[in-house]
Order: structure tokens, then sequence, then C-alpha cells
């Protein structure tokens, strides 16, 4: 007599929405210098009720950087006259953004400022670049906390009405 045993399928333990939110978050990386004032942020007294994660810090990052008319050159001029100078081996962390902020990356990894024979930058500087425009423009991070909570409103009305504000 053969008995059947049920296997638990690792693909099914999440559920649905956990599954969802899997490919709602891509990979990063960032240089350290970033990563580590963003690390600070986390860890800080002001990061609370939620208390966001790494994506949403640099989803934040990423999303006020694009707030601004001109965020392509900002981008390009920081990673033309800072990061271009730092060793090119800096190790970095891998991290995760959300797919939003990652699309508007995207978009700017493959537009004409990146292309020949401008020097082609990687989606790890240009995730770092934002960071590092956020942190020279609010050391504090008070406004990637703030830009993390409207991010997370957004992605919470996803399919529904728009937020306010």
């Amino acid at each position: 007599m053969f008995t059947a045993t049920p296997t638990t399928d690792p693909d099914n333990i999440a559920s649905p929405a956990e599954k969802s939110e899997a490919h709602d978050v891509i990979e990063t990386r960032l240089w350290l210098e970033e990563h580590d004032w963003l690390y600070r942020l986390l860890r800080s007294e002001d990061n609370v009720s939620p208390t966001f994660r790494l994506p949403d810090l640099i989803s934040a990052c990423v999303s006020l950087v694009f707030e601004h008319h001109d965020a392509p050159a900002r981008i390009f001029r920081f990673l033309g006259t800072e990061l271009v100078l730092r060793q090119p081996q800096t190790p970095r962390r891998r991290e995760s953004m959300w797919r939003p902020q990652y699309q508007l990356l995207l978009a700017l990894q493959r537009s004409p400022a990146n292309r020949h024979p401008n020097p082609k930058f990687q989606l790890d500087q240009l995730t770092t670049a934002c960071v590092a425009l956020c942190r020279i423009e609010d050391g504090s991070g008070a406004a990637v906390l703030r830009q993390a909570r409207r991010n997370m409103a957004k992605r919470s009305h996803r399919g529904r009405e728009a937020p306010p504000g």
C-alpha cells in the first residue's frame, strides 16, 4: 500500500500578497558611504511607526530626486563630478528598492545621457547618486522619511483611488 504525504512547496509558503510584493522589489547595490548614511537613518529614533526598511528608504531617495524637474542633470552631474573620483572597486552593499523607483532609474540608465559618447553608468551608481543627493540636501533624513510615508501610501492605494496629497 502506498501512502501519499503532502509535501510543502516552498513557492506556496508565502501568501499571494507576499508573492506579489516579492516581484515588486528589485535588487540594487549601494556604495558604502551612502549605505552607511541610510543605515544610520534606519536605526534612528525618528524612524518609527512604522519603521521603514532599506527598500523604503532607498526608494524614497529616488522619488525625492525625481521630484526635481532637472533630476537627470542633477544625477549625472553628481556621477560625473563626485562618484567618478571614488575608487571604482569600492565595495557595495546589496539592497533592494521598490519597482516604481527602479523604473525611473531604468529609464535614466537607458537614456541618451547614458550612451556613447557619454560614460555608461550602472544601476548601482544611479541609485547611489540619488541617496547621496538626498544626504547632501538634508543630512537629517527627515525628508526621506516623509517621502517613504508617501510612497507607502501610494503602494497601499495601488489599483484603487489615488491617495490624498
